[in-house]
């Protein structure tokens, strides 16, 4: 059932993507390329998938959440061509692809990483993707920066790079991922929501005790891949938070115990559900895949 579900979600929004990426100028087409490589190479696109389940999950057409998924998943990757510079993380592989900043360089990564950003919001008030009316549209931006930008995301990029080395307790963990990882899942589900243009509020409050309960298990099951998986199966260097020295629930809790979490996080998840029909199945399918994928 998700196999499906994930396929053509994907092929929805790739197909959405593309049209973001054409270059106004010639003088502009390295730029544009370096975007559109940032974005076109690969990626599961969980947050685009959860934006569209969440939008039927309320009882609305999944091309309603089309300016949602593109948003959410440029913001996604925006933050991993920055993540990858040598001031940062440094890594050289990306979805089995050389890094943004490997493939061009790294001024004209760092640009692309901006563009990204900037054309996440216009997405999202974009007619041709988004036929929200205008207060809707405005709560999504909203929620879109404050899920991407210091109080969310990028603070917990901001706390990661200051916790090498350092023993974190798991209140201190989970704090970073809930910012670094769990903010922009929460603004998935939350912009896809708000999409269908039949979000109430008790239901919000149960789709984000959901996208919080799924955006932590990404974190664990991340951290467990890490120690299980290998580079060819995950796309990018296995170990390398490790031998960064990085705090991960593993090391804190050991591998059993991360284990043990993420499916009690999984439960949390499917429990908060328990409001929603069958029309939420595929959000309920999003949570089990989460802490069940290899890469």
């Amino acid at each position: 059932m998700i196999a499906a579900y994930s396929a053509s979600s994907q092929a929805r929004v790739n197909a959405a993507l593309e049209t973001l990426f054409n270059a106004p100028s010639p003088e502009l087409a390295r730029l544009y390329e370096a975007m559109r490589y940032s974005v076109m190479n690969g990626g599961k696109r969980v947050r685009p998938l959860l934006a569209y389940a969440a939008c039927e999950a309320l009882g609305g057409d999944a091309e309603q959440a089309n300016g949602a998924a593109c948003a959410v998943e440029l913001i996604h990757a925006y933050s991993l061509v920055h993540d990858d510079l040598p001031a940062m993380d440094d890594d050289d592989l990306r979805r089995g692809q050389p890094t943004t900043h490997k493939k061009f360089d790294e001024a004209c990564a760092i640009l692309a990483g901006d563009g990204l950003q900037s054309l996440a919001f216009s997405a999202l008030l974009d007619p041709r993707l988004n036929g929200a009316d205008a207060e809707i549209r405005l709560q999504m931006v909203s929620a879109l920066a404050l899920a991407a930008g210091p109080a969310g995301m990028v603070g917990g990029q901001a706390i990661d790079l200051g916790s090498v080395g350092l023993k974190l307790d798991q209140k201190a963990l989970e704090y970073m991922h809930r910012h670094k990882t769990g903010a922009l899942i929460e603004a998935s589900v939350k912009l896809g929501a708000l999409a269908s243009g039949r979000a109430e509020k008790d239901q919000l409050k149960s789709l984000q005790t959901y996208a919080q309960a799924i955006g932590l298990a990404f974190q664990v099951q991340d951290d467990i891949l890490d120690v299980e998986s290998d580079t060819e199966t995950l796309g990018k260097r296995q170990g390398a938070d490790i031998a960064r020295d990085k705090p991960t629930y593993p090391a804190l809790l050991g591998l059993d115990a991360a284990k043990a979490y993420a499916l009690e996080l999984r439960d949390q998840a499917l429990h908060a559900l328990r409001p929603f029909d069958a029309s939420a199945e595929p959000l309920r399918d999003l949570a089990r895949y989460i802490v069940e994928r290899r890469s």
